[in-house]
């Protein structure tokens, strides 16, 4: 039996063997690649991530009898987060380990431990300390090659939470589908025709000379759409121009809508291209070379045909009218040019806690392609476990099956 035992990270050196570690673990396996070392360092840095200004993390290394590093986990608290639960609940992530249930209890205790020291009674993995659309639950269906900052790791690594005593707490579904095959669902057709005859509405592509009115356009759809869900913060006008402008350097123009009803902000839709398909041999560094390659492959070269769904919204007053699906027709106008290089979409994070956002998902044509889980664990085992309730909005709870209700991922 191997032994092993724990490190903190709280150096340079150890950092990077903590970065670097999955990409020896991975080493042979075709189908991972390396995030960039700045998306991750960033979550455990204090200037930029501002969960850590009240909460708090720890990282450790699991080191083998030869000290060789063997395994990673972080754990966080976020003070926001820990008291939307029925129970105070931390969060643990970025979890690496080799097929030994030894080693796998040794970084979940001290997880654990960490957060029951510090008040929590429960503790959700893998999570990560910062966003829900990257670094976030274990991959159990589809393990081919993963998209920009979405967990990729080996099959066992379900069987090592299920012993544990995880549960499974919601299901991540990733919906696929290519570009040009088929179409909308004829109901979805249906509506997306009738909305597009309607002269009170129409779409637009995002051009970045109107930089400040999208930014405020996105403020307003966002917050009707997503800050009325438990736990979403709503965003200011300031919060919004800052993401347009940090998409603004790679973000194809034509990747991002807007829909409109009497000139007034309704919806968006955008996507960005897969920048794994972009970096699949930056080794995680960003450095000038790299970010010269970044540029050349996003800008000339056609190796980027993967596009990714980052966000979607749409406000309650125009939920269920088929906006959705005039959106798509609106971005297939632009799909079907010639110059158009993208072949596939990949809608991502979508929980089967929002059945409208399932219903969508498939009413355009996607097909489950891989799932993730996020594991929730009790402290107390004597603890009734419930899983993620589902979140409607008011309007999707009323409408019939014969409607097509809409809400943001």
């Amino acid at each position: 039996m191997a032994s092993y035992k724990l490190k903190e990270v709280n150096d340079k050196q150890l950092e990077q063997q903590w970065l670097a570690l999955p990409s020896r673990m991975y080493l042979n396996d075709p189908n991972y690649i390396r995030p960039l070392d700045q998306d991750v360092m960033k979550l455990f840095d204090p200037t930029l991530n501002k969960k850590l200004r009240k909460g708090e993390a720890i990282r450790w290394l699991l080191l083998d009898e030869k000290d060789k590093a063997v395994g990673r986990i972080a754990a966080f608290i976020d003070p926001h987060t820990a008291k939307n639960n029925e129970q105070p609940t931390g969060g643990c992530g970025f979890f690496d380990c080799p097929n030994d249930f030894e080693a796998a209890k040794i970084l979940f205790d001290a997880s654990r431990d960490w957060l029951k020291a510090r008040g929590m009674e429960a503790m959700d993995g893998p999570v990560n300390f910062g966003d829900r659309d990257s670094f976030w639950g274990v991959l159990v269906d589809g393990f081919t090659e993963p998209v920009f900052n979405m967990p990729y790791n080996f099959p066992y690594y379900k069987d090592l939470f299920d012993q544990y005593g995880f549960q499974l707490y919601f299901n991540q579904f990733t919906f696929r589908r290519m570009i040009y095959d088929g179409g909308l669902s004829e109901r979805v057709f249906e509506k997306a025709a009738r909305i597009q005859k309607n002269p009170d509405y129409h779409f637009e592509m995002v051009s970045w000379k109107k930089m400040e009115k999208y930014a405020e356009d996105f403020m307003t759809i966002y917050n009707k759409a997503w800050g009325v869900i438990p736990g979403v913060k709503m965003i200011t006008r300031e919060h919004a121009m800052a993401l347009l402008k940090q998409m603004k350097p790679i973000l194809d123009p034509r990747l991002a809508h807007f829909g409109y009803y009497k000139n007034e902000p309704i919806s968006f839709f955008i996507a960005m291209q897969d920048l794994n398909q972009i970096i699949y041999d930056f080794n995680g560094k960003l450095n000038l070379i790299n970010k010269l390659k970044l540029m050349y492959r996003l800008k000339v070269s056609q190796k980027c045909t993967r596009i990714i769904g980052r966000i979607f919204g749409i406000v309650p007053e125009h939920q269920g009218k088929g906006i959705d699906g005039a959106m798509i027709l609106h971005f297939r106008e632009i799909a079907i040019q010639k110059n158009f290089k993208y072949k596939e979409i990949q809608l991502n994070w979508i929980g089967d806690f929002n059945p409208p956002m399932l219903k969508i998902a498939e009413g355009i044509g996607g097909k489950v392609y891989k799932t993730h889980v996020t594991y929730r664990y009790l402290f107390d085992r004597t603890k009734p476990f419930k899983r993620a309730e589902r979140q409607e909005s008011d309007r999707a709870k009323g409408l019939k099956d014969s409607e097509e209700p809409t809400n943001s991922k």
